[in-house]
């Protein structure tokens, strides 16, 4: 709780972490740690966080153990703390995970930690401000490979097996520490940098053996990803790397994306494709190693005080992220996915009664399971968004020279929103604290509007924010003809430069708001979006149509047309995937039964049309969808008789077939893929199967609570399938009470996981209204876990909006 951690950060600082863990054990694992630390009032007492201790000692004497805590009083102006304890594996991903890989049932642990979850592993003083080193040793199977927070030191072989010995860490918080230990395959190098000893560091890729192919075929891109950001950040970042080595892991059983364990990034490894990546999962992959690096200097090197300030975390990675892996790794068009599929997710968030501040209020935040619960898309999407448009508004030599500030002044430390605007303040003449009220302590979003003034168009603002972006304008063909900075406040601005022309507003995608065209504009857009240029202006108009379907301006089926006459012609991928995985969000939350199968079948034939038409770059995506979505059932199983086909593909085309009653090639699939993301597809493609058998066994399967949280999401992303809603509709009562349960006998993970599971398909209103009223008493009822009533509130108010 935060009263209790704002005390024991005042309290105890200068802490040391030395640990020895022993992995070899495959029923649970060994620790043996000492925690030295300094107290500023000798005499008082505080606490430890450890979920399993057994011989505790302070200062030489024993020291109660209860309920995962260890209680520390009386303490001296020096205390040194001796702990050893066997602890319990976990399959959820909320501490030290076990994974059999399927594929060559080789063991794999990972000690996957976050907020409020390393005290699962090592004991801690468990909060982000009490920053620790750590000296780190492993025990673990001689054939296996381990890696940590610290540069390799020495490895040694003994009778139970090899010891890793770790360099002793710069001080870091708790929650960063980690470890992965397995057969890894790996591809490392020695990365140039002047400041290291001897002029580089070590840096390196790994991956699970059976993924070896993988990373071998990926591993020159990977790396000069790698390479290039990190020279990007070392030359804008003044604060040298903080760290001994760089290593990047491919982990099995991570429930986020992405995690940025100071010099050991772990990634979930269904990252590393096994067939061809989509665009849209290149450019994440790019975006992704970006912005877990950014997070060496800020989130590692400055970490927030308390979880208020995740977002200065999150949202500078997440810019960075987008930033550099266009202007440093080449990608280019990384803001037009941000602007159709990031930023998305962001107006959605904001619309939910569950928004909040960027900056949320320190009195909001009055525990650890509220702060899981705000790692959402306004800390990420939105966060992203408003720095963008900062960084736009003061001009990137101010902003840089700010975040540089602010890295040297709280180097190793902490600090708050007030330390970031003091920094950004000192290198410029604008008013920050002025910006920072209005963007990130206040919730929504603005909406711009384009009316006439006679031929010319004026351009106002509905909200409260200033704001700095480019006005395009377009003759009636929607042929680009000029476009124009324009900073935005109380005030119209009349565009006269463009009079009797079609205007496109935040045409660059600057800021965070939603436009609405006059009636000429959106009437010509219509006609002609497939010719707008460039193509972040067609996501950006793309995503209007998107969110007037959404406000309920224009209909489903008048989305579905557009796209039927300008995503055919569409040959940027980006563009091209990002409308297709809307348009789908769209089918599946606002249609009804009757009306899904034919917008069904016009996404599919689309799809099917940019699978044959010769155009590579579109290929890896549209079939996807196509095979995903056909009633093409010859095509199906042509495709599955063929070797050459990619697996994504294979298992898109075996759960299709699932669902439409042919279950007859989930078996062979299964057999033929071992792998992890096989084996997780199948599990999707059993719970598809549309008869009454097979959804009872799926639905044990998945309630269950044997799960991993990964094999929790494959079951429920099949359960509810698009054209399902009666077969399904006894379970939408048992959703809410079995989920309960099962969250209640969970973690944050599998909470969030059951949260994701909530059925979005097609359904009548009356059925809504039904699943509505059933969501809503169980939250009223008081007892449902803070991550699961999260997701429960956001989807109540998603099925407002539909209803």
């Amino acid at each position: 709780m935060l009263p209790e951690a704002r005390e024991r950060a005042v309290l105890l600082t200068d802490v040391h972490t030395v640990v020895h863990l022993d992995l070899t054990s495959t029923e649970d694992f060994g620790v043996e740690a000492t925690i030295s630390f300094r107290c500023t009032q000798p005499g008082a007492s505080s606490f430890l966080e450890l979920n399993g201790g057994r011989d505790v000692t302070m200062n030489g004497e024993p020291a109660p153990y209860a309920d995962g805590r260890i209680a520390l009083t009386d303490l001296a102006e020096i205390n040194e703390v001796r702990i050893t304890a066997r602890m319990p594996y976990v399959h959820d991903g909320d501490g030290m995970t076990e994974t059999i890989d399927p594929a060559d049932g080789e063991r794999y642990v990972c000690a996957h930690t976050s907020m409020d979850i390393t005290q699962k592993v090592i004991p801690c003083f468990d909060q982000p401000d009490i920053k620790s080193t750590f000296a780190l040793s492993v025990t673990a199977p001689s054939h296996w490979t381990v890696l940590a927070n610290g540069a390799l030191e020495d490895r040694s072989s003994g009778e139970r097996g090899d010891t890793w010995r770790f360099t002793t860490t710069p001080p870091f918080s708790s929650y960063l520490f980690t470890l992965v230990g397995g057969p890894w395959v790996s591809v490392t190098w020695d990365e140039p940098y002047a400041p290291a000893p001897g002029g580089t560091l070590p840096f390196g890729w790994h991956a699970r053996a059976s993924q070896e192919r993988e990373l071998r075929r990926d591993a020159d891109e990977l790396k000069r990803i790698t390479s290039t950001c990190f020279q990007h950040y070392t030359s804008i970042f003044e604060p040298e790397y903080p760290y001994a080595d760089f290593q990047q892991v491919f982990a099995p059983g991570l429930n986020w994306g992405a995690m940025e364990f100071p010099g050991c990034v772990v990634y979930r490894d269904e990252a590393l494709k096994q067939g061809t990546p989509t665009e849209l999962e290149r450019e994440w992959v790019a975006s992704t190693i970006a912005h877990e690096m950014a997070h060496m200097w800020f989130g590692d090197l400055v970490t927030m005080k308390w979880w208020e300030d995740s977002w200065l975390n999150e949202s500078f990675a997440d810019f960075m992220g987008y930033e550099v892996s266009g202007v440093a790794a080449g990608y280019t068009d990384v803001w037009t996915s941000a602007a159709i599929t990031r930023k998305t997710t962001g107006y959605r968030a904001d619309r939910r009664r569950s928004t909040h501040p960027i900056a949320e209020d320190t009195d909001k935040i009055v525990d650890v399971d509220t702060a899981f619960a705000n790692f959402d898309m306004i800390t990420y999407a939105k966060g992203n968004a408003a720095l963008a448009q900062l960084g736009h508004w003061l001009g990137e030599e101010d902003f840089l020279a700010g975040v540089n500030k602010h890295l040297t002044t709280h180097a190793f430390g902490n600090a708050d929103l007030a330390d970031f605007l003091d920094s950004l303040d000192s290198e410029s003449e604008h008013d920050v604290r002025a910006w920072a009220e209005a963007w990130l302590r206040s919730t929504g979003f603005d909406t711009l509007v384009v009316t006439r003034d006679g031929d010319v168009p004026v351009l106002t603002r509905e909200g409260s924010r200033p704001h700095r972006l480019t006005v395009s304008a377009y003759d009636d063909s929607m042929q680009l003809v000029g476009s124009r900075d324009v900073q935005l406040g109380d005030e119209p601005v009349r565009l006269e430069e463009f009079a009797g022309r079609i205007v496109v507003p935040n045409s660059g995608d600057e800021t965070f708001a939603v436009i609405r065209p006059d009636e000429q504009s959106w009437s010509a857009i219509t006609a002609g979006l497939s010719s707008v240029e460039p193509q972040l202006t067609r996501a950006v108009l793309w995503w209007t149509a998107v969110d007037l379907t959404e406000s309920r301006v224009i209909g489903v089926d008048e989305l579905i047309a557009l796209a039927d006459q300008h995503l055919r012609p569409e040959t940027h991928p980006l563009v091209f995937e990002g409308v297709m995985r809307n348009l789908q969000t769209i089918t599946r939350r606002y249609a009804s039964p009757e009306e899904a199968s034919g917008h069904l079948a016009v996404i599919a034939d689309i799809a099917r049309e940019a699978t044959d038409g010769g155009n590579p770059a579109l290929a890896p995506g549209a079939s996807r969808v196509f095979a995903r979505l056909t009633a093409d059932r010859q095509r199906l199983v042509a495709w599955l008789g063929q070797d050459d086909v990619d697996p994504s593909v294979r298992w898109a085309a075996v759960q299709r077939l699932a669902e439409l009653g042919d279950d007859s090639h989930i078996d062979p699939e299964a057999e033929r893929d071992k792998s992890v993301s096989g084996h997780h597809a199948a599990l999707t493609a059993r719970a598809l199967v549309p008869t009454e058998a097979a959804k009872a066994e799926a639905w044990a399967r998945l309630m269950s609570g044997n799960l991993s949280s990964h094999e929790f999401d494959a079951v429920g992303d099949g359960f509810w399938g698009w054209e399902q809603a009666e077969l399904v509709h006894p379970y939408l009562a048992r959703y809410v009470t079995d989920g309960l349960d099962l969250a209640k006998r969970s973690g944050q993970a599998m909470a969030d996981s059951i949260g994701d599971a909530f059925p979005r398909l097609p359904l009548t209103e009356d059925v809504r209204r039904e699943l509505r009223t059933v969501v809503a008493a169980a939250l009223e009822g008081g007892d449902v876990p803070t991550v699961l009533a999260r997701a429960w509130n956001d989807a109540l108010d998603d099925l407002d909006r539909t209803l």
